[in-house]
């Protein structure tokens, strides 16, 4: 029994030192590797042969330069993820940080950490002006200005899949009776196609997103972003577990950078007028 406690202890303390050596395999390797998930515009996104731009992105340079601090000529490669398989990469090493509009959750927890907070949003929906009166009423404030159709909806709600709120919304489907189908799309631009097509009524995801998305429609005009948040979806950097020595530089690397005279310059370049009140709002959530 001693010799069996003495092995798994001994397995327990190499794991972990497995486990914390990020910053050690980035100075080796003289590479760090950056995981991005492609359509996720203003936070991740990329044009074909250039380099992901976007404010998560940016975040994710000011980490990198961190490390360069400690580890000179320090090269940056991008990798690009699809949302399902970039956890794993992350906990597998293949990647050292994971960008893009990534929310935090207790289950996303068990395989991988986070840096603090570098948004805050909530899910809402992608409307046409004239979908179904009880979508109108469920996710925006005001009343429909354009003619709210009154002939039979499909009863379709479209979202992207492996998402957080895709999750929810089965969830609390799973426990009412309701003709509401849910069709999952594999990008957020197939499912404005959807929308834009009547095949669904619907396209619900991060508020933010959306606000992006509806000025890559056809007609921006005939649609409009829902007002009312049915989640709380707080954004972060994903990083490796069982590495808090990794974190703590993350995060001072992002401390530093929110305390700086050029973090709300790059607020405002992403999100316009709504810069200010989304720079209290990370300030008011940053380690300090």
């Amino acid at each position: 029994m001693r010799r069996f406690l003495l092995v798994s202890l001994a397995l327990c303390f190499s794991a972990l030192a497995t486990a914390a050596a990020t910053l050690d395999t980035i100075t080796k390797r003289g590479t760090v590797r950056i995981g991005y998930i492609a359509d996720q515009a203003p936070f991740s996104s990329v044009q074909p042969g250039a380099e992901p731009v976007g404010y998560a992105i940016d975040l994710c340079r000011k980490i990198a330069d961190e490390i360069e601090h400690q580890s000179p000529q320090l090269k940056r490669e991008f990798v690009e993820m699809t949302l399902a398989g970039g956890f794993d990469a992350v906990e597998n090493e293949d990647v050292d940080l994971l960008c893009g509009s990534i929310t935090v959750n207790l289950k996303r927890r068990e395989i991988v950490d986070f840096s603090q907070p570098i948004f805050l949003t909530g899910a809402s929906a992608l409307l046409r002006k004239d979908s179904p009166s009880y979508l109108q009423a469920l996710f925006r404030t005001e009343p429909a200005i354009h003619a709210v159709s009154e002939r039979a909806a499909t009863n379709v709600i479209g979202m992207r899949a492996n998402t957080t709120t895709a999750g929810t919304l089965r969830e609390q489907l799973a426990t009412q009776e309701s003709t509401t189908k849910l069709a999952d799309f594999n990008t957020h631009e197939d499912g404005l196609k959807a929308l834009e097509d009547r095949r669904i009524d619907a396209y619900i995801a991060d508020q933010v997103l959306l606000i992006n998305l509806a000025k890559r429609a056809r007609d921006p005009s005939s649609l409009s972003v829902g007002d009312r948040l049915i989640t709380h979806e707080p954004y972060a950097i994903a990083l490796r577990r069982n590495d808090a020595d990794f974190r703590l530089l993350a995060d001072r690397a992002l401390t530093d950078f929110y305390l700086s005279d050029e973090f709300l310059p790059l607020l405002e370049s992403y999100f316009g007028a709504e810069a200010p009140m989304l720079h209290t709002q990370i300030i008011m959530q940053h380690v300090p």
